[in-house]
């Protein structure tokens, strides 16, 4: 597709007009919608693996998720005061900043709520990709978020989505969802396998032990430079090896060997229950569906919107951070403010991280203003890109069994009859 097509996909809106005569960009059409959503698609597929491989380096998750919050909400502050705010505004339709001054709190409570699930949605699975592996977390979280979110939407949008097409894409992530958990328990069971038999081989059995036993004091020798570079003797053992497995252990922040699998799939239960309530209260924000907002008074537009939504996914997660910083959950290591201030080792990739949530979270919410929120949840088939990621750099899924791959593949390729069909049920909100 060429440069032409791509911006014929996306309508131009006839009232933000510069007195330059420079116009500026409106997502109106169903084309835009799906370009926002592919985008939004890459960037939320990627950042989830940035952070994973941080904590796989052994950097502190609270130091990561901080740095990750401050670049999150730069995003929405760009977006506010690029999008939002070029061009000349209407009645009906203000700029960013003439609309931080009306009288729209009950629009802004429920970006707000938004904001707060979704940043207690996004702190949960940093530490179930732990216990559960990148590729299975993002399935099966994302799969609830469209089972329940796309559901709300679709009534929420007042059914401008085709149902018979749009249904059957969430039965496909429902059962993208038994799949995925499939997929877990076959994995864990080939990775349970190779360990035992690591162990029973006399003179492996003896490194095995002596490794797993030095588990904290080898994560306290580990050099700055070691941590941020990723040098260890992981990189000396193959993926998908018992070693390979028992040395990650050994360097992570998060330590899961011995702890149950149940552990990790509540965490991310959890996770999409929230993922799948955020969508629906920006939807309330943007279209007040519910008439909470006083005649006269106009809508949220997407961009102050989702100012308003990631301040409160901003200030959750830091307080939720400082406080994990001196009493840390699931077996994170200890940490405080002065702690986290001087650790810049993977700083960059932790606040790289934050820009692609901020902007993949934005296009979301572009693309679902113009073709409904309920089509635009097709970018919940983000696991499609996280699964790459985890396979190219963590070694996930290597020297599985034939029935793990099998699993595998019957999980991405329901992945993307999903993706399919909820592009396919775009409507075009008048």
């Amino acid at each position: 597709m060429d440069f032409c097509s791509i911006s014929n996909l996306i309508t131009l809106s006839p009232e933000r007009v510069l007195s330059s005569g420079l116009k500026m960009y409106v997502v109106e059409s169903k084309g835009g919608a799906i370009v926002c959503m592919l985008l939004s698609l890459f960037f939320l597929g990627t950042w989830p693996a940035l952070l994973t491989l941080l904590e796989r380096r052994g950097r502190y998750p609270q130091h990561t998720y901080l740095d990750y919050t401050f670049t999150n909400l730069l995003a929405a502050v760009i977006i506010a005061f690029t999008f939002g705010e070029i061009g000349t505004g209407t009645l009906e339709k203000p700029n960013f900043l003439p609309q931080l001054s009306q009288d729209n709190w009950p629009s802004v409570v429920f970006a707000m709520v938004g904001g707060v699930v979704l940043s207690i949605g996004n702190l949960t699975t940093q530490y179930a990709w732990a216990f559960v592996g990148l590729s299975v977390t993002e399935v099966v979280s994302s799969s609830i978020t469209v089972v329940i979110g796309t559901t709300l939407n679709y009534y929420l949008d007042d059914k401008i989505n085709k149902a018979e097409i749009l249904f059957p894409g969430v039965g496909c992530f429902l059962i993208a969802v038994c799949l995925g958990s499939a997929v877990h328990a076959s994995n864990a069971a080939d990775n349970k396998a190779k360990l035992d038999s690591y162990s029973n081989d006399p003179k492996d059995g003896i490194r095995a032990k002596a490794i797993t036993d030095s588990d904290q004091a080898n994560t306290k020798r580990v050099g700055a430079n070691d941590v941020e570079k990723g040098v260890a003797s992981t990189e000396k053992a193959k993926f998908g090896t018992a070693l390979f497995l028992i040395d990650l252990e050994k360097r992570r922040a998060i330590k899961i060997f011995g702890k149950s699998t149940f552990i990790g799939l509540s965490l991310t239960f959890f996770a999409g229950v929230c993922f799948s309530l955020f969508s629906p209260a920006f939807n309330l924000a943007t279209n007040d569906q519910w008439h909470t907002l006083k005649a006269g008074v106009p809508h949220l537009s997407v961009y102050t919107a989702f100012f308003y939504f990631s301040i409160s996914c901003f200030v959750i997660a830091m307080i939720l951070n400082i406080i994990f910083l001196y009493h840390p959950v699931l077996n994170a290591p200890k940490s405080s403010l002065k702690a986290y201030l001087n650790d810049w080792n993977g700083r960059g990739w932790a606040l790289l991280a934050g820009l692609l949530c901020g902007f993949g979270n934005g296009l979301q919410f572009m693309g679902g203003q113009a073709a409904g929120y309920a089509a635009a949840d097709a970018v919940q088939a983000l696991p499609l890109v996280s699964t790459f990621w985890g396979v190219i750099l963590f070694g996930e899924y290597r020297r599985s069994s034939r029935k793990t791959y099998t699993l595998l593949i019957g999980m991405l390729f329901m992945f993307v009859v999903a993706v399919g069909i909820l592009m396919a049920s775009s409507g075009h909100r008048k």
